[in-house]
């Protein structure tokens, strides 16, 4: 029985990281293609310090990874993690984000930390 609720609080505590807007729609991103905290600013149109907040919360729970270029970091969706799948599937119900990238790189603000 303990696994059975242990997993039921895993879930519950994905559910409560991922029932943000902001954090939901980061995952969805980042399901797309890997991304620096400047693209994030520009997508959701936040202070890069609340941006790193909520990629803060995501990395702390193993949800996304990041990759250091240089003095920028890139973060993706970490597909080792163990409930991978189970994010997953939540992320898969999201409207594509892809589009907001194109607009990105339209305006000539995509990657723009490069």
């Amino acid at each position: 029985m303990q696994t059975a609720s242990a997993d039921i609080e895993t879930a519950a505590n994905l559910l409560k990281l991922l029932g943000d807007k902001t954090r939901l729609g980061i995952m969805k991103v980042v399901s797309e293609q890997e991304c620096c905290v400047c693209e994030f600013v520009e997508l959701f149109q936040m202070t890069q310090p609340a941006v790193s907040q909520h990629l803060r919360k995501l990395k702390d729970a193993g949800l996304v990874r990041e990759t250091r270029r240089g003095q920028w970091i890139f973060y993706s969706l970490n597909s080792d993690h163990p409930q991978f799948g189970f994010v997953r599937s939540i992320i898969e119900r999201i409207p594509n984000q892809t589009y907001k990238l194109d607009e990105l790189a339209a305006q000539a603000k995509r990657i723009c930390c490069d």
